[in-house]
């Protein structure tokens, strides 16, 4: 009979998902000769070769790549164990996965993090943060508990519950505080600096310019890494930025720029959590849901930018 251990499917599933045995060790906690032994171990008691390994490289063999989707829902199931007892309980305990954008997780998460530890003694947080893409693959995968994100997702599987919305507002040099703020069709014809492929911010930016198929796009569009890159570049006189209402007051207090609302109606986005709607701790996840939505309007009466003004 053949009987894997967990810590085999375990160590075997990050190794497919990394695809390199010293990445899949370090997310293991293990070393990698320790990683090695356990997945050779593995083919042995299966009798078929999982892996195809190269001097360069490590690839799935076609078995392994039937054999990973099953350890997966194995594990996934398994995690769902530990769930359903934190279900039981009136408050969460244990280990809770949260994942979140990058333009939302330097802002809100000192707070949140802090009230979640606050009030939920013997919690153990793990945070994930990455593009919506990746997200949503892990919280598929059972990877995540669930994730922050802007809604919607559209994904049949996942409960999506909004958290608050935020208007985009324009950041320029600060030597154009007073000036007039261009419309959508000014902006296009601006040096507009945005994040790289992959973020969702990027794309709604994008689409408040009216930037789609066969249209223009912004002149000299030019990418950058995080907001706080975009904001340093306006200040250095390269162009305007747009950025989210709750980065406002961090990424531009040590910048030379101002910043300024767009009229009636404003390009905005809508924040929430997502999981799965099979999640054993769904109760326990809106209670969360609650508290970071409680936090963000917190942030919110805070951090109020006053429109027009340098910042």
């Amino acid at each position: 009979m053949i009987s894997p251990t967990l810590r085999q499917l375990r160590y075997f599933e990050a190794l497919a998902r990394f695809g390199h045995f010293g990445r899949a060790a370090e997310a293991c906690a293990i070393s990698q000769p320790a990683l090695s032994v356990q997945v050779k171990e593995l083919e042995e008691m299966l009798g078929v070769p999982l892996l195809e390994r190269t001097a360069r490289q490590i690839r799935l063999t076609s078995f392994g790549e039937d054999f990973v989707l099953r350890v997966r829902d194995i594990l996934q199931a398994v995690d769902e164990l530990g769930d359903l007892a934190r279900a039981s309980k009136s408050q969460l305990a244990g280990r809770l996965r949260i994942g979140i954008i990058p333009t939302i997780a330097p802002y809100l998460l000192p707070a949140m993090i802090s009230r979640l530890t606050r009030d939920n003694a013997g919690l153990d947080i793990h945070l994930r943060e990455t593009v919506t893409p990746k997200l949503l693959q892990e919280l598929s995968e059972g990877r995540l508990d669930t994730a922050i994100v802007a809604l919607p997702v559209s994904e049949p599987s996942l409960a999506e519950v909004a958290l608050f919305e935020e208007n985009f507002l324009l950041v320029r040099p600060a030597e154009d505080a007073g000036k007039p703020v261009p419309n959508r069709e000014k902006l296009r014809e601006m040096r507009l600096l945005l994040l790289e492929e992959g973020h969702c911010f990027r794309e709604q930016a994008l689409s408040f310019c009216n930037v789609g198929a066969g249209s223009q796009k912004p002149r000299e569009l030019l990418d950058g890494s995080s907001l706080s890159t975009l904001v340093q570049m306006v200040g250095a006189g390269i162009g305007v930025t747009l950025i989210p209402e709750i980065a406002v007051s961090v990424e531009t207090r040590s910048a030379s720029v101002s910043i300024a609302r767009f009229e009636d109606p404003q390009p905005s986005r809508t924040i929430g959590m997502v999981w799965r709607k099979t999640s054993p701790i769904a109760r326990q996840l809106m209670q969360v849901a609650d508290m970071v939505r409680a936090c963000a309007a917190t942030l919110r009466d805070k951090d109020a930018p006053v429109p027009g003004e340098p910042a």
